[in-house]
C-alpha cells in the first residue's frame, strides 16, 4: 500500500512527488514517457536559466528518486475507489494500492473518463478536456485528486510544477490531519 501514488511525471507529477517523498510518505509514480514538455525549450522558468523540456524531466525524476520517490515505467489505465484506499490498475498487469491518486497526466484525460472521474471542457488553446477538481486539486471521487494541465491549469512548466507542489501538500496535510509546510534551511 502506497500513500500516494502519482500518475505522470512530468512537470506537475515529479513536482508532486518530491514534496510526497520528502514528506516522507510512500510515493509511487506511474509514468508512460508521453509528457509534451519532452518538446519543450525552457527559458521562462524560475530558477532555470535555460533548459530542454527532456531535461528538466529528467532532473525531476531525479530530485523524486533522491527522496525516495519509486518511478515505474508504465500507464494507468483505470482508477477504482475501494475500501479507504483507491486499486491503481495499470498497463503492466499490475495493480497498485493508494490512500490517494494524483492524476496529473498532461493532455491526456482518459484514465479519468475510464474511472468515473468529472471532466470538463478545457480553456487553454488545443486542451479539449480537462479534469474538473477544486481550488485544491480534489476530483468528485473522494482521494482522488489532479494536478497541472489535466486539471485545467496553463500548460507552462513553471506553474504546472507548482500545481503539483500545491495538490501535494494538500494531501499530505489530509495524511498528516494537519497543515504541512516544508521549508529548508541553508547549512552552516
Amino acid at each position: 500500500m502506497y500513500d500516494v501514488v502519482i500518475i505522470g511525471a512530468g512537470p506537475a507529477g515529479a513536482s508532486a512527488a518530491i514534496f510526497t517523498a520528502k514528506a516522507g510518505k510512500k510515493t509511487l509514480v506511474l509514468d508512460n514517457d508521453q509528457s509534451i514538455t519532452k518538446r519543450a525549450w525552457v527559458e521562462n522558468h524560475y530558477g532555470v536559466l535555460e533548459s530542454t523540456g527532456p531535461d528538466l524531466i529528467a532532473v525531476g525524476k531525479q530530485q523524486a528518486e533522491k527522496f525516495g520517490a519509486e518511478l515505474v515505467g508504465t500507464k494507468a489505465a483505470r482508477l477504482e475507489a475501494a475500501d479507504g484506499h483507491v486499486n491503481v490498475h495499470a498497463d503492466n498487469g499490475e495493480i497498485y494500492a493508494a490512500q490517494h491518486v494524483i492524476i496529473a497526466s498532461g493532455l491526456w484525460v482518459d484514465i479519468a473518463e475510464a474511472s468515473g472521474v468529472e471532466v470538463r471542457p478545457g480553456t487553454e488553446p488545443r486542451i479539449k478536456t480537462v479534469i474538473a477538481a477544486d481550488a485544491e486539486g480534489k476530483t468528485n471521487v473522494g482521494r482522488i485528486w489532479a494536478a497541472g494541465t489535466a486539471a485545467g491549469v496553463s500548460v507552462h512548466t513553471i506553474i504546472t510544477a507548482g500545481d503539483g507542489a500545491k495538490v501535494a501538500i494538500n494531501v499530505i496535510s489530509e495524511l498528516n490531519g494537519e497543515r504541512y509546510v516544508d521549508h529548508d534551511l541553508l547549512k552552516n
